[in-house]
């Protein structure tokens, strides 16, 4: 039997029983949905870690001189214990680096963890657990801040410690309605008075996390309010990413020699650029790709039973066809080639409407929700080879046993 034969006969037996069709693929259709969906928010948020997120974190083409390594969620207590007994990233180290990298775009130094949370007022108006922290001018630019209204913060307000401010605009829109007449107004943080240099133009929200709830102070200033953190970086913004890595292995030299560091003993400080962040979240997503084949491979095996049983019955309110067919002349081949290649014709449409859906799923996702997604064309081609696979696995035994059937026995069957 040709092929297009019998891909012609297969969409016919589909065709003439629609509905029982799409119960039959419902498990093959939800199973690949569910893979196309998940991939695609995943390679949505990777994609949003590596292109948006460590740019909004870190700076883009940027590393940091730190007390301890990004990627400190994925450490033992033991280890967590040894960082722990480093000592601080101070004014002096973010000195030493920038000595050690004279080409570099800026050199910032910026508060860490604990990072305070405050209330922030202005007339009647009030806001908490506003994040607040402490950076050198040159922050601003490792960080590429544009500004809404006003100006950044500068040298003079670092060296005498003024009294200013800078706001993100959600606190700003909060606090003013309009964030351009911000500027030049006195707010209360905690009790102090504070002027309001500049506002920072949006950087937007993901799950909710809004990047522009936060506010700026000169260092010196937040010292004198919040005392030292534990957790002081050193930010370093390079011209172009192709000069991160030298300039890192200088920073990391400058500071061994800095903290009297012996040849083969361990750095009591961490260099660190965006890319441990993006590694350090994929090792994260790392988990749900190993649970997913899982959850998929269970629903593709039961669709799959379900095929095989629908297409046994299938067989059986078709016998009397079978023994026609072959008394006809066809071969046990040509039956085996039609039954199998209605099950792979079954299961293939089962992965493209599975795929479809998915696909409308991911967009829907992306549109209404926070969730970034996007589609893969590799996760589309693993769902249509599951769904033809299944067709494949689950149709062999009702095609043999189609095959194998008595044309007289056949015949004789009412």
């Amino acid at each position: 039997m040709p092929l297009l034969e019998a891909l012609r006969l297969a969409l016919q037996a589909i065709w003439s029983s629609k509905l029982r069709s799409f119960f039959t693929l419902l498990g093959i259709i939800v199973s690949v949905g569910f893979l196309v969906v998940v991939v695609a928010v995943i390679q949505g948020m990777n994609a949003y870690v590596r292109d948006t997120l460590t740019a909004s974190m870190i700076g883009t083409n940027t590393f940091q001189v730190r007390r301890g390594p990004i990627s400190i969620g994925l450490l033992d207590d033991e280890q967590v214990r040894a960082i722990a007994k480093r000592p601080l990233v101070t004014v002096e180290d973010a000195e030493v680096v920038a000595r050690a990298v004279p080409d570099a775009k800026a050199v910032a130094l910026q508060s860490g963890w604990p990072t305070p949370v405050a209330e922030v007022s202005y007339r009647n108006r009030n806001i908490i657990n506003v994040l607040v922290f402490g950076v050198t001018p040159a922050y601003q630019v490792v960080q590429d801040y544009l500004f809404f209204a006003g100006g950044p913060l500068g040298e003079p307000d670092l060296r005498e410690r003024r009294p200013v401010v800078v706001l993100g605009h959600e606190i700003a829109e909060k606090l003013f309605d309009d964030p351009a007449t911000a500027v030049g107004h006195r707010v209360r943080l905690d009790g102090h008075e504070l002027t309001v240099r500049g506002v920072i133009a949006p950087k937007g929200r993901l799950l909710g996390q809004s990047f522009d709830a936060f506010v700026l102070l000169p260092f010196s200033t937040f010292e004198a309010f919040y005392g030292r953190r534990k957790t002081t970086v050193v930010s370093v913004k390079m011209h172009t990413a192709d000069e991160i890595d030298g300039a890192m292995a200088r920073a990391e030299e400058a500071m061994r020699v800095a903290h009297r560091l012996r040849p083969g003993e361990d750095n009591d400080f961490t260099v660190d650029k965006a890319d441990a962040f993006v590694a350090f979240w994929k090792k994260l997503t790392a988990v749900l790709f190993t649970a997913i084949p899982a959850v998929v491979a269970i629903g593709i095996v039961v669709g799959g039973i379900v095929i095989m049983n629908i297409m046994l019955m299938t067989v059986t309110e078709r016998t009397r066809e079978i023994g026609l067919r072959k008394s006809l002349g066809a071969t046990r081949r040509d039956i085996h080639r039609q039954f199998l290649v209605e099950a792979l014709v079954l299961t293939s449409l089962g992965g493209l409407l599975g795929v479809v859906g998915g696909w409308g799923l991911a967009w829907a996702v992306s549109s209404f929700t926070p969730l970034p997604a996007r589609i893969t064309v590799w996760s589309v081609a693993l769902a249509l080879t599951l769904g033809a696979g299944a067709g494949l696995v689950f149709g062999v035994y009702p095609a043999a046993r189609a095959s194998r059937l008595d044309p007289i026995a056949a015949l004789r069957v009412e």
